[in-house]
């Protein structure tokens, strides 16, 4: 049986699979059509389109893979679904206080989707291990390059 891969949000997913669909039916087609001109005008040696577009070509191909790769390694959770919502697993929102009272509140989504400008933090981060599994009123120490800082959880829900 395959091991369960790492986390990711239906939304997440969708996102990832909307870049395959995107490179692969729209930018890989353009570009074969602009090489297929290109080789077609003679010496391809000092051709810029040819040249350019080989390279382009290569780095949508290397993508595609790797986007094949990450989404059949991927596991697909739904936040939605959680049974025991007053702890904090995939897809919680969490608001934290530190020592000085400040208020911190972020949302625990697939690495894949991570954007920490929003709140949206990756599973695996450091401060998203640190707060598997609590529930609300537990202190929890976060370990980060900084040093350590302590978080208290004030509040979990899910979508």
């Amino acid at each position: 049986m395959k091991p369960a891969g790492p986390p990711i949000s239906p939304s997440g997913m969708a996102a990832l699979r909307a870049r395959y669909d995107h490179l692969l039916g729209k930018e890989r087609p353009e570009i074969v059509e602009i090489v297929s001109w290109a080789a077609g005008n003679g010496d391809r040696s000092e051709n810029g389109d040819y040249l350019y577009g080989r390279k382009r070509m290569r780095e949508i191909d290397r993508e595609l893979a790797f986007l094949a790769r990450r989404m059949k390694a991927l596991r697909v959770v739904d936040p939605a679904d959680q049974t025991e919502r007053g702890k904090v697993f995939f897809g919680a929102t969490v608001e934290l206080a530190d020592e000085d009272d400040e208020r911190l509140i972020i949302t625990i989504v697939g690495d894949d989707e991570q954007d920490a400008s929003t709140g949206r933090i990756g599973w695996s981060a450091p401060i998203a291990r640190a707060l598997r599994g609590a529930t609300v009123g537990d202190l929890r120490i976060v370990r980060l390059p900084s040093g350590e800082k302590e978080w208290e959880i004030m509040a979990v829900s899910y979508p």
